[in-house]
Order: C-alpha cells, then sequence, then structure tokens
C-alpha cells in the first residue's frame, strides 16, 4: 500500500465514456479522491514558458495565482481556500508537476485520504505529458461502444462539433489509448470497458484495485452516494450519477443514430469496434459525401494534434525534465536555486 501511495491515478477515456462514473467509484475508495475536472493541469503545461523557471519564487507564486484564481481554471469546485493552496504550492518544490500534485494533495487530505488523482476524457491527447509531470502515474482508461460514445455526444450542448467530429473523438481516443498501453506497459496502464463495468461493478471493481494495489472496498459500487459532492451541481448532463447504476443507456445508439450515422460509424470505426469486443449491425455501406467529410475532419485534427506533439518535442531539447515532474512534497527547497 505505502509503495502506490504516491502514485497519481489518471482517469482519461472518450467523452460520455464513463470517466465520471469512474471517478465517483475511485472517489468512494476510502483511500482514494478523485476531483471534479481541474481544467488546468494540461493547460499550465501548455503554457509553462510564460512562467520561467520556477525555481525562481516569484515565478512560482505567478504559477500558483493562475492556477487558484483564474476563471479559465476549475479550481473553485475543489472547496480549498486558495490563499493557503498558493502557500502551500509557494513552499514546496519548484516543479511544474509538484504545484499541480500540491493540489491534488489539498483535495485528498480535505477527505482525510492518502492517495489523489485527476479526471478528465481528453488526457488521452496528453499521457506523455502527464506521465512527464507525475512519474509513476497509473493511467485507467475506459472504453465504451463507439456508436454510443457518438449518439451522446451530439446530443451534448458543449459538444461544439458534428457527427464526424464526434466519430473521429472517439477514433482518437481508442488509438492514443492503444499506443499507451504499449509505451506504458501493464504496470502503468490499465484499460477496462464501460459495458462490463455497469454489468458487474464488483467483479470490474476488483480487478482495477488489484492494479492500483489496493483492497476492494464495496462503497465504490455505490458511486451515487458521493456524486454530491464531487459532481458539480452545474453538471446536469450528469444527472444519472446521482441514481444507483444502471445499463439502461447501454445499446441507446440505435435510437440515438441516424441510419447515416450507423452505417458511417460501422465504416470508418469497425476494425477499432470489433477489436474491443462490439458486434456491427450490418449496416450498408455509407455514402461517398459522409465517407469524404469524416476524412476531412479527421485529418484536420489529426494534423493539429501532431503540430502540438511537434512543439513540445522542440521545447523539451531545452528543458530539464527536472523542472517539470512532481517530487515529493519534503523535497521543497528553502531559497531560490
Amino acid at each position: 500500500m505505502a509503495q502506490s501511495q504516491e502514485r497519481a491515478i489518471i482517469v482519461l477515456g472518450c467523452p460520455r465514456s464513463g470517466t465520471t462514473l469512474l471517478q465517483l467509484m475511485l472517489h468512494a475508495h476510502p483511500r482514494i479522491a478523485i476531483p471534479p475536472e481541474t481544467r488546468f493541469v494540461t493547460s499550465v503545461y501548455w503554457h509553462r514558458k510564460r512562467y520561467g523557471d520556477l525555481r525562481n519564487v516569484d515565478n512560482l507564486r505567478a504559477l500558483g495565482e493562475w492556477i487558484v484564481y483564474s476563471k479559465g481554471t476549475r479550481f473553485g469546485d475543489l472547496g480549498l481556500d486558495p490563499e493557503e493552496t498558493l502557500a502551500e504550492i509557494v513552499n514546496g518544490p519548484r516543479t511544474l508537476g509538484s504545484a499541480l500534485a500540491t493540489v491534488f494533495r489539498r483535495y485528498a487530505r480535505r477527505f482525510d485520504k492518502p492517495r489523489w488523482g485527476d479526471k478528465r476524457p481528453a488526457y488521452h491527447h496528453s499521457i506523455d505529458q502527464l506521465a512527464r509531470m507525475f512519474p509513476g502515474a497509473q493511467f485507467v482508461n475506459i472504453v465504451r461502444d463507439g456508436r454510443d460514445c457518438v449518439g451522446s455526444l451530439k446530443n451534448m450542448s458543449w459538444f461544439r462539433q458534428d457527427s464526424y467530429g464526434a466519430m473521429s473523438t472517439w477514433a482518437e481516443a481508442i488509438d492514443n489509448g492503444r499506443a499507451a498501453a504499449r509505451k506504458l506497459g501493464p504496470e502503468s496502464f490499465y484499460e477496462m470497458r464501460y459495458e462490463q463495468l455497469i454489468g458487474d461493478p464488483e467483479a470490474e471493481l476488483s480487478a482495477l484495485c488489484d492494479f492500483l494495489g489496493e483492497e476492494f472496498d464495496p462503497a465504490m459500487c455505490e458511486p451515487h452516494q458521493v456524486a454530491g459532492i464531487a459532481v458539480p451541481k452545474r453538471k446536469t448532463h450528469h444527472a444519472n450519477t446521482h441514481r444507483e447504476i444502471t445499463q439502461a443507456n447501454s445499446g441507446a445508439w440505435r435510437e440515438r443514430l441516424e441510419p447515416w450515422e450507423i452505417s458511417l460509424s460501422e465504416s470508418v470505426l469497425g476494425g477499432r469496434l470489433r477489436k474491443n469486443g462490439y458486434e456491427l449491425s450490418g449496416a450498408s455501406r455509407p455514402a461517398a459525401a459522409h465517407l469524404a467529410n469524416y476524412a476531412k475532419v479527421s485529418t484536420k485534427r489529426r494534423l493539429n494534434w501532431r503540430k502540438r506533439e511537434l512543439r513540445d518535442r522542440v521545447w523539451r531539447l531545452n528543458e530539464p525534465s527536472g523542472r517539470v515532474a512532481a517530487v515529493p512534497p519534503d523535497n521543497a527547497v528553502s531559497e531560490e536555486a
């Protein structure tokens, strides 16, 4: 247990694949605290140059102030005192990962728990960066039938893309998860199916706890008990998290998707669906125009992400990893290095 305590738990997956449900299941564990989406971890990483060398305490303070006071973050959802959090960041180790880890440790202490983690579906695009900031992190990737994800995403008011974008989003999540599994290995990367999780929560969560190095606790099978604490009230699209686990929405794509969307999904996502254990309906071949639109959207998205990755590689050439990776809080420096 002590060995796993300093290992961050990162929950990720395609949006609408059950990441919030899994977050609550983990948060219900007596030793684990997973907050609602913070929205500042990857933002801090990609804008780290604006803060300069964090060995300078003034730079570290500026970073901490952005985390706790910026309107662009969700720090307010954590129920933490901003001034006390800022003080702990400034007095902690002067690295990017350490500043972030300080916030999560404080959140875990709020519930008297030793382990902390974070959840955000889009983290599947930033696994390498997260592993760099949080050495030893354990990644938990949840996979849901891509057709259900598409059917749910297109009905979300916050999802600004169309069905083509939704399909591309699921494909990217699957491909990024597969690549991470190869790179990180079974000690650091774990994948589970949403349908199996809601079908047999105890068995699936017991296996997950084995991966995390924790004892399974039955409270994890009652995530609705902590939904009032760990899910902000404004997130009305997570209303089901306040109820007992249900399989009602599994396979809802049959009603939510139009015939052309089913045909296109099974054509462009078919290989990934089958590889993940999902049967195809045998829909007819999609129209050429739909295939062309998907290819255009998918290609543009992938190029944008590749440009970002290339930029990060260039930045790393002159950036010692020691200034990014989190270190234990007792390694704090007392003066500017």
